[in-house]
């Protein structure tokens, strides 16, 4: 079983900025893909961004051009900058990682924007 510890969050202001970063308990092999999910209060479950190993980056619509997600190559911790945060980035937070073994989830994490 993959442990996946996730840092960061909190409250901030709208149109502020925070952080979140995961980190994984694989130390052998390299996670293929890691990222962030978030679920709003009454919504579903929706991607955030994921970081492949590979280099790929993807985003989800609302946050384009807002978020980055960042990993080095060949590191089994993801980080994600949140710049220009509105109300409706409040949400929980979620890491998640994706390899042979299986697809992980970590507890969550709360980030609220609010004035």
């Amino acid at each position: 079983q993959v442990q996946l510890v996730e840092s960061g969050g909190g409250l901030v202001q709208p149109g502020g900025s925070l952080s979140v970063s995961c980190a994984a308990s694989e130390t052998v092999f390299v996670i293929n893909d890691m990222g962030w999910y978030r679920q709003a209060p009454g919504k579903q479950r929706e991607l955030v961004a994921i970081a492949t190993n590979s280099g790929i980056r993807n985003y989800g619509d609302s946050v384009k051009g807002r978020f980055t997600i960042s990993r080095e190559h060949g590191k089994n911790t993801v980080y994600l900058q949140m710049n220009s945060l509105t109300p409706d980035d409040t949400a929980v937070y979620y890491c998640n990682a994706a390899y042979w073994r299986g697809n992980f989830w970590g507890q969550g994490i709360q980030v609220t924007v609010s004035p």
